[in-house]
Order: C-alpha cells, then sequence, then structure tokens
C-alpha cells in the first residue's frame, strides 16, 4: 500500500473508553490464560476449543468464525489464529500436536457488547530456543516503538516509520503486505496501520480511535507464502520462524492506552525510573 499525504482519518462510530474497555481487557485475559496452559502434547484444535469455549462463557463474539477476505481461500472457520514456526501469520487451526520446542503465535480477535479489540502473543511451547526467545523480544521492541507514535494527529506513516526504524536496527526486514489497523464494531476498519512509510504521511489519527499496531519479524526474509493445505496461513518463504506481536490501542491526545495490556507484556516505560 502506498502512502499518500496527510488526510484525516475516515469519519467512523467512535467508543467512549469505557465502551471500549471490556473487549480489550478480554481479549487480554484469553491471552494470559492460553500462554499459562497451553503445553506440549496440545492439539492446535483443542488451543481453539479452550478459546471458544471461553468466548461462549464470556457471551462474546469471534471476529474469526465467517471471516473470508480476499487473501483466504476460504470462510476462516475457527476463533483464533494459530501459527507455528514458520507459520507467521493467520495459521488455521488444524490437527497437529505441539511439540517441544515450537513457536507458537496467538492471534485472537473478539467483539464484546459491539465493540471489538484484537491482539497477538507468540510464545514457545515446552523448552525455549534462545534465538526464538531473541526474537520475541525484538518483535514486541518493534511493536513498542511503533505504539510510541500513537497519538491524535499523528499519522499512520509516524507508525510505519518507527516500526521498519526499528526494524532494520536490529536487522530485520519488511514485509509491506499486511500491518496494523482500524477496529470498532468490525475487525478491520481504516486506516491501515503499515509497518513501514513516513513521517507524516497517510492518514491523520483522532481521539477516541481504535487502531492496532502489528509487526511480525523473520530473521532471514520478508518474503510469505501462503500454506496450500490451508489456503491461510502465511508462511516465511525461506522455512524460517518468525514472530508476531499485536496490541489495541485507544488514541488520546497524549500516550495511548493499551487496551489488550497483559501483565506479562508491560509497556517498557513501566520499567524505567
Amino acid at each position: 500500500m502506498i502512502l499518500g499525504r496527510r488526510r484525516r482519518s475516515s469519519t467512523q462510530e467512535l467508543p467512549t473508553l469505557e465502551q471500549a474497555r471490556p473487549a480489550g481487557d478480554f481479549v487480554a485475559s484469553v491471552l494470559s490464560h492460553l500462554r499459562e496452559v497451553v503445553d506440549v502434547g496440545w492439539n492446535l484444535l483443542e488451543v481453539d476449543a479452550e478459546a471458544h469455549r471461553l468466548i461462549r462463557e464470556a457471551g462474546a463474539t469471534s471476529c474469526y468464525l465467517d471471516y473470508h477476505p480476499v487473501f483466504g481461500a476460504s470462510p476462516f472457520g475457527y476463533v483464533i489464529c494459530t501459527s507455528v514456526n514458520d507459520g507467521v501469520l493467520h495459521g488455521r487451526p488444524r490437527d497437529r500436536v505441539l511439540a517441544d520446542g515450537d513457536l507458537l503465535s496467538l492471534d485472537f480477535a473478539v467483539a464484546v457488547e459491539g465493540w471489538v479489540a484484537d491482539s497477538c502473543l507468540t510464545i514457545s511451547v515446552g523448552s525455549p530456543r534462545s534465538e526464538d526467545q531473541q526474537l520475541i523480544r525484538d518483535t514486541e521492541q518493534v511493536m513498542w516503538a511503533g505504539i510510541d507514535q500513537v497519538r491524535a494527529g499523528s499519522t499512520v506513516g509516524d507508525i510505519g516509520h518507527a516500526v521498519e526504524r526499528e526494524a532494520r536496527a536490529l536487522g530485520y526486514s519488511i514485509n509491506d503486505r499486511f500491518g496494523g489497523h482500524g477496529v470498532g464494531r468490525t475487525m478491520h476498519e481504516a486506516p491501515f496501520v503499515p509497518n513501514h512509510g513516513s513521517p507524516g504521511q497517510g492518514a491523520e489519527l483522532v481521539a477516541g480511535q481504535l487502531v492496532t499496531v502489528e509487526p511480525f519479524l523473520v530473521p532471514t526474509t520478508s518474503e510469505l507464502m501462503v500454506d496450500e493445505d490451508d489456503g491461510w496461513t502465511q508462511l516465511s518463504a525461506d522455512g524460517s520462524r518468525g514472530a508476531h506481536a499485536e496490541h489495541t490501542l485507544y488514541v488520546t491526545d497524549g500516550e495511548p492506552i493499551v487496551l489488550t495490556a497483559r501483565a506479562d507484556n508491560p509497556s517498557p516505560r513501566s520499567s524505567l525510573p
């Protein structure tokens, strides 16, 4: 996507902070729960079933079940993305048992009381590999660099520039096909929030808007290809592992409010004296 000059984001219904919080809290709680319980021996279909159970119990609505964008071969049919190892994005749950050392990304979006939140984390299953742990840390560091640019009056180009600059400083290249996005009554709304860009270009954020920042990194390539077996999962082109991170943010005139914040994923600001 090519960014244009600074322009206001599309007019859309904006929630109050109180309206937006329940979805963010629920998404954060589900991802924290899955991080704790998912382990070696879990089947990806069991991961989906556990997320589905929590959705039903909360009276929430999945954003994924009937989702069928142009880049998916069919309706998604599940409630969570489970991307394993070289599966970087949009991993469609299937009959696969997680093994020791697998790298698993969990991407989850639901509506609660009519408003959507969307978030992703990447975890090591069983015994972590040191290189995987570094990849996860780097991906989250890149995400927070983008989040630091989110405020009313900033543009999506400001966010994308920060994401790209941080990623390149850490030695990664950037895939520009997918990125963050607006959320609201539905999962994908304007504006597109790219992982690359130029300061001052693209849609301008407004207070009360909900957006996500969503980088994904692969150490050795920026190229992705679709898994022909499911028509959904985006695989790294060279078979190397990838990590993915995402938060939903409530835009203010100052620092954004991270609606999907988890206790295990605090802002880097929280560690500053």
